[in-house]
Formats: C-alpha cells, structure tokens, sequence
C-alpha cells in the first residue's frame, strides 16, 4: 500500500510566508527522489522543487532564492519552506514521490493543496 499525505497550503498575502509538508507512506517500496509540483487551471503541471534521497535539490527559476525544499528521510516527508510569496505563486501545489525497489521505479502523488497568494 502506498500514500502521499500532504499539508499546509492556504491563503497569504504576498510577502508572507507558508510551509507546504509532505510524507509518504509505503509497505513495499523504498521513497526515492520526492517533489513539489504546481499547476494552474488550463495550464500543465509544472516542477517547482525536487531533492533526491542523498539531498541534491534543483529548482525552478521563478522559486530560485524564495523557496527551499528539504526532507526527513527517517520520516519519508518532504518540507517547501515558501518565502517572499508572489501573487503568481498562487496555485494547487502537489507533492511527488517516486517509490520502488531494485531497479522498478514508481510515480505517485498527493491530493494537491491550494496556495494562495492575495496582492
């Protein structure tokens, strides 16, 4: 059995501040790299932050020097630390975790929360 379990997310206005959390939960699989993702109505979803399991971050350009992903990985939980929030932030943000064991790799995902940033 395999869970991803967000929180946080929620309306700020912009300057502040949210902390988005995400832990995954699995019987079978080890949690490999995990993830951020965001998406806009009519529009893709898009990478915000990924770390792997040794800790190697990559960013998206518009988050570089805001946003700040970590991981617990006794936890198995991803952390956005979310900064200087900007109107166009604003978005359902859903968390990434790619599970598996040996050489299978699996894709799963959160439900989504909803940020949003008031101008």
């Amino acid at each position: 059995q395999v869970q991803v379990v967000e929180s946080g997310g929620g309306l700020v206005q912009a300057g502040g501040s949210l902390r988005l959390s995400c832990a995954a939960f699995s019987t079978v699989f080890s949690v490999n790299a995990m993830g951020w993702y965001r998406q806009t109505p009519g529009n893709r979803r898009v990478s915000v932050a990924t770390i792997t399991s040794g800790g190697s971050t990559n960013y998206a350009d518009s988050v570089k020097g805001r946003f700040t992903i970590s991981r617990d990985n006794a936890k198995n939980t991803v952390y956005l630390q979310m900064n200087s929030l900007k109107p166009e932030d604003t978005a359902v943000y859903y968390c990434n975790a790619l599970m598996g064991w040996g050489s299978d790799e699996y894709e799963y995902w959160g439900q989504g929360t909803q940020v949003t940033v008031s101008s």
